[in-house]
């Protein structure tokens, strides 16, 4: 993997977001690497990664849109309606390639499907996954103390099962769509089906290691 100057990468992060989401972007850079230092994984992606997840974004819903489509992206028809709080997530990994010159492809997917999730997800996307669920700053997110238990919950599995803890946030997330009354992107509820529902087990994804 080419070498990638954390330091600059940082300051373009500053520079490009608003200062909510550069906090939060920090939130989940610095948990990423904990977690991957935990379970083995790179922390120099891991950091990479959680540095960019967001990177998209400082840009419009239509410039998301076209940037997606401009590099053959196939979106679903949750991540194309307005105000989607997934279609960031491919813009994102997109941008990610063309203006932050990363080549790396686990660090791309771990961006791109840090929203919905994906079934047969490398370590390193669990973890961004799940970091960007956990970050500190995600207690003023929530808005009951039922919410904030369950999120202290999720960060003490966190750091023993990337499987269990994924389980545990896509659960959540589909009952919380449901009582909402939410649509679900189709990828969402097939991680959710292969990982919760006919779970690869204790064999070769224990921890995350397909």
């Amino acid at each position: 993997m080419k070498t990638t100057n954390l330091a600059k990468l940082r300051k373009e992060m500053e520079q490009a977001l608003e200062r909510k989401r550069f906090e939060h972007t920090l939130g989940v850079a610095y948990t990423a690497a904990n977690l991957a230092m935990v379970h083995g994984v790179d922390v120099n992606k891991a950091l990479i990664a959680g540095m960019l997840h967001d990177c998209a974004k400082c840009m419009s819903h239509h410039k998301q849109i076209s940037l997606c489509r401009k590099n053959k992206i196939t979106l679903s028809e949750i991540e194309t309606a307005d105000h989607s709080p997934l279609l960031h997530a491919k813009a994102g990994s997109c941008l990610a390639r063309k203006k932050y010159g990363i080549t790396d492809e686990e660090i791309l997917l771990a961006i791109s499907y840090h929203t919905t999730g994906r079934p047969h997800m490398s370590p390193l996307e669990k973890i961004i996954y799940i970091a960007d669920y956990i970050e500190p700053g995600r207690e003023r997110a929530k808005r009951t103390y039922a919410d904030i238990q369950n999120l202290q919950e999720v960060r003490r599995m966190a750091y023993q099962d990337l499987n269990e803890t994924l389980c545990k946030i896509l659960s959540d997330t589909l009952d919380y769509l449901a009582r909402k009354g939410g649509k679900i992107d189709m990828m969402t509820r097939q991680t959710y089906d292969y990982y919760c529902q006919n779970p690869p087990g204790e064999m070769t994804e224990r921890n995350g290691s397909l």
